[in-house]
């Protein structure tokens, strides 16, 4: 059982910390609203984007280049898997017409 369920539970039961724990709910939504008041501009949204781009742990030009590597390689090898079954299959789906 969850905290929402317990809470609503609470609720329906009547239970004695029921104002506390709606008082606290009110409380944790005014905050947010107040929160949300604030509008920023698209010069803030990009700066915003900026600094947390720099925090991103960009990989090395050895590793995107073994990356590049494998993911080219399996998609060579699943292209020739797929030819293969569809030649098979079509094969066996002639012969059984023949």
């Amino acid at each position: 059982m969850n905290r929402q369920t317990k809470r609503m539970m609470e609720r329906r039961q009547g239970g004695a910390d029921t104002g506390a724990a709606t008082a606290a709910a009110r409380h944790q939504v005014a905050a947010r609203n107040a929160g949300a008041e604030k509008r920023s501009t698209i010069k803030g949204y990009f700066s915003e984007v900026r600094s947390e781009l720099r925090k991103v742990i960009w990989p090395k030009r050895s590793q995107v280049v073994n990356y590049a590597t494998v993911v080219f390689f399996t998609l060579v090898l699943l292209v020739v898997v797929i030819f293969v079954l569809n030649f098979a299959f079509s094969k066996a789906v002639l012969f059984l017409y023949k």
